[in-house]
């Protein structure tokens, strides 16, 4: 049976989305953090993966792509806080939605 949500990045993130009931949390940095991300994106196990948006940077342009094109299941990258690279609610609403809100 798939699980709704999974969250994987650094330890502040899980930490953060387990207090607020996400049970499915995984501790993952660098490039650790971008093969657990491979493998519960191949799971099939969640409909939604929160992934730290600091992994995209390990990942292949290939990776990114698919990632950033697939619904099923879907991949959001979150932001870490205080970090200035972070997706705007525009483009997120645009990649959850598909539909332009600007």
């Amino acid at each position: 049976m798939n699980e709704n949500i999974c969250v994987v990045g650094e330890r502040e993130i899980a930490m953060g989305f387990k207090l607020v009931g996400i049970n499915s949390t995984f501790i993952a940095e660098k490039e650790n953090g971008s093969k657990t991300l491979k493998a519960l994106y191949n799971s099939k196990k969640y409909n939604v993966i929160l992934a730290s948006q600091s992994l995209q940077k390990y990942l292949t342009e290939d990776e990114l792509n698919l990632y950033n094109s697939t619904i099923s299941p879907l991949v959001v990258f979150i932001p870490i806080p205080g970090v200035k690279e972070e997706e705007s609610v525009y483009d997120l609403a645009k990649k959850i939605l598909g539909i332009d809100i600007s």
